[in-house]
């Protein structure tokens, strides 16, 4: 086929996607499942495109989900999850392994599975989506914390699953015993975490001393050096995903030029990469073999949501002060997407006996139940009277870096709902050695006085020395919460 009809396809498809997303968002569905739609209709029994290679979309779907994870990773606040890791890490190591074991004996015994295929289908089963919390829960206004276990929980939980699921799927008559996997896992997660934020860190020293050319330059050098930590990781037998996703993490809060148009890049690049591979996954799929499943797969995922998933949450959060409120959206909000299917291509691809219906069955459970939890997610949060009123979006703020003055062009974008507006300069109390020298409204920019009030939409150049930008960002920020009366110490003014 020429090249001008493979971009034209292309570009038609992806448009496609996108159309297919602002549909079901009017609907209220989730954008998984018009991807999926879309992947289904172009394969096999749709448009009659043949797509059975489940190793190459192993490879295609391990791409998509590093960058999705990098994504996560650099757009994830460290300030809204630091409190919240220890539990995630909980959430990601022991209640993963609670969610195996039931899912597996369940299945065993349920769906008369052998103990291989039941303990796969319990691994690909356990870790949440990043690519769906983060998309669902950054619009709920649910507590910080509560918001934040949910988000570094799927960052994290990806890397110890897939060590499982690769053992599982081996091909070799005799893996590891019990007693050395154990350890196997303990030092690929220890050593690719190590890496990444090695890696970030010295990418972070480089990029603060050299000031490239073009602004467009540092989110390609910032994608990059996280991407690249997968690699490195791998090369050395280390977890590849917890080496990008904490590299990120690094990267996205360090203070580096032009943050908010690295994350835009990444969100850009982490759409493409979702519309990709679902569509691919889509493609997969064999909807000839699909119906036979619905049954096992209404049983397998109701013991993963309402077995499974609420046991992992209570053995995992012993301890760590949950009320009962927070232990039952954390574990209805266990959201599954595309890992568990690309998880499931690992055992095709090692051709495990058995590994087409696993796929299948996957492949269902993720549709039935991303239907189900997703759009009802918002009404379980207000039933649990979690919904925390008046928290206004984050401010965005882009800085370019004034090398030679040792200072910082902040651009700082008021949104309607902050209690910004209405504040006098003056009352902002901003540190000395920071300014607004420059207000956009409306179009017309102007220079401020300090009793000109600020307005929701208001575009403010705000200059400030290296030494109190930290500062200077805290300080905007908790009067955008809170106003004129915030204090100085967090985000929330508190």
């Amino acid at each position: 086929m020429r090249l001008d009809i493979w971009l034209l396809a292309g570009a038609a498809l992806v448009l496609s996607a996108i159309l297919a997303v602002r549909l079901s968002h009017r609907l209220g569905l989730p954008s998984l499942l018009a991807y999926l739609g879309l992947g289904l209709l172009i394969g096999e029994s749709g448009f009659g495109i043949n797509f059975d290679n489940a190793e190459l979309a192993q490879t295609l779907g391990w791409a998509a989900l590093v960058v999705i994870l990098v994504e996560g990773g650099l757009t994830t606040n460290w300030r809204n999850v630091r409190s919240a890791v220890p539990v995630a890490l909980a959430l990601a190591t022991l209640g993963i392994a609670v969610s195996i074991v039931v899912v597996a004996v369940a299945a065993h015994w349920l769906l008369a599975l052998n103990w291989r295929l039941a303990f796969l289908l319990g691994a690909v089963l356990a870790p949440t989506d990043a690519a769906a919390v983060f998309s669902v829960l950054r619009r709920l206004p649910i507590p910080r914390r509560l918001a934040g276990i949910l988000e570094a929980e799927s960052g994290f939980n990806d890397a110890p699953v897939v060590i499982i699921v690769v053992l599982l799927s081996s091909v070799e008559a005799h893996g590891p015993g019990p007693w050395l996997l154990v350890p196997l896992v303990v030092y690929e997660l220890a050593a690719g975490a190590a890496l990444g934020l090695l890696l970030a860190w010295l990418g972070i020293f480089a990029l603060r001393r050299a000031a490239l050319p073009a602004s467009g330059l540092y989110p390609i050098a910032v994608l990059s050096l996280a991407v690249g930590s997968y690699g490195v990781a791998t090369l050395v037998h280390a977890s590849g995903f917890m080496a990008c996703y904490l590299c990120a993490l690094l990267l996205g809060n360090a203070r580096l030029p032009h943050r908010p148009a690295t994350r835009g890049f990444a969100e850009g690049l982490a759409w493409l990469a979702q519309i990709g591979l679902f569509v691919m996954l889509g493609m997969l799929a064999s909807p000839s073999e699909l119906p036979a499943q619905v049954i096992p797969a209404l049983v397998a995922g109701s013991i993963l949501v309402l077995v499974a998933r609420p046991l992992s949450v209570w053995a995992s959060t012993l301890g760590f002060g949950l009320g009962l409120r927070e232990k039952v959206f954390l574990s209805w909000a266990g959201l599954r997407g595309a890992v568990p299917v690309v998880f499931a291509t690992v055992p095709m691809s090692a051709d495990v006996p058995g590994s087409d219906r696993l796929f299948s069955l996957v492949f269902v459970i993720v549709v039935v139940f991303t239907l189900l939890q997703g759009p009802t997610l918002p009404p379980v949060a207000g039933v649990l009277r979690l919904p925390v009123e008046g928290e206004a979006k984050d401010l965005d703020v882009e800085a370019a870096p004034l090398e030679e003055l040792k200072a910082d062009l902040l651009e700082v974008r008021i949104p309607a709902d902050s209690a910004l507006g209405g504040v006098e300069i003056f009352e902002l109390r901003l540190p000395a050695g920071a300014s607004i020298t420059l207000i956009v409204r409306e179009g017309r920019s102007f220079v401020p006085e300090p009793t000109t009030a600020l307005r929701g939409g208001d575009i403010l150049l705000v200059v400030t020395t290296a030494d109190v930008r930290e500062a200077t960002e805290r300080r905007l920020r908790a009067v955008s919460r809170r106003g004129r009366l915030a204090g100085w110490f967090g985000e929330r003014g508190e």
